[in-house]
């Protein structure tokens, strides 16, 4: 979860080249907070949703575009995927496949970005998932058709990105006289020019909260997500903004926010005919 956010870096021209150098900085510390399990909005929310949103992909030849150090790639591996992970970061592939040479699972790494799948033959995958990752690149629609190229017919995509309707570039939170959160802000809902984010897990001990993540950001309407799955030809079958349970807020009531107030997630199904 964005918790920092830090704006003091000006706009950029953030190339593929760029993305991947701001990935490999972070990966190391990634890695380390993500297998710690310091990503709490990963772990207690939006996996589980989005792993349900996916369904049941046993036996399925899958892409995981943007699979990082590979820890969603593992799950789903576990559960009897045929898993190929692919990232930008070459850091990201050592993580994950130092991982792999620990617990074998069949997974093969590559390193490439999604919007040029050259190393896939045409109509090579049953599905294509992606978590949390194609908000973070300039390629949103050249990864669209790549993954409408490599999917059988009938395959399936399923991502997941920050919602783009309040995960804005003006995110905030207005608090009553308690200090808690009553109210979302929002702008610049319509600027498209790229940014870089700073910051940390919300979980995180105190002594670790000085350590920042640097990471690109490419704002899309969620007009231009769906729009452009329907001009590569997709059909879309289904989109979810994931809500949590009133007893997981009471687990952990920090996430009653995100029942109450706004979604912070925004999931896609989208089918290749």
């Amino acid at each position: 979860m964005r918790v920092k956010r830090d704006f003091s870096v000006k706009s950029l021209e953030l190339t593929e080249k760029k993305v991947a150098k701001h990935w490999d900085g972070n990966a190391d510390l990634w890695t380390d907070h993500v297998r710690k399990g310091w990503d709490a909005y990963r772990e207690y929310l939006n996996n589980p949703a989005f792993l349900k949103f996916i369904g049941n992909l046993k036996g399925k030849k899958v892409l995981d575009a943007g699979c990082g150090e590979g820890y969603n790639t593992r799950i789903l591996a576990r559960k009897g995927a045929q898993m190929v992970g692919i990232d930008i970061s070459p850091k990201m592939i050592r993580h994950a496949r130092q991982a792999e040479r620990q617990e074998p699972l069949g997974i093969r790494y590559e390193i490439t970005s999604f919007s040029n799948l050259s190393l896939f033959e045409d109509a090579s995958f049953d599905t294509v998932v992606s978590f949390m990752a194609l908000m973070d690149s300039p390629g949103y629609a050249e990864a669209i058709q790549e993954f409408f190229r490599v999917l059988r017919p009938r395959g399936g995509l399923f991502f997941s990105v920050s919602h783009p309707c309040f995960m804005t570039r003006g995110f905030g939170w207005v608090r009553d006289e308690k200090d808690e959160p009553v109210k979302l802000t929002v702008s610049d809902y319509f600027r498209r020019r790229p940014y870089v984010e700073r910051w940390h897990f919300s979980q995180l001990p105190d002594e670790e909260r000085s350590k920042l993540f640097a990471v690109p950001s490419f704002p899309r309407t969620l007009s231009k997500y769906l729009n452009t799955l329907i001009e590569t030809g997709f059909v879309l079958k289904r989109i979810h903004e994931p809500r949590p349970s009133a007893k997981t807020c009471r687990q952990y009531p920090w996430l009653k926010r995100w029942r109450d107030i706004a979604a912070l997630f925004f999931y896609v199904h989208a089918q290749k005919p």
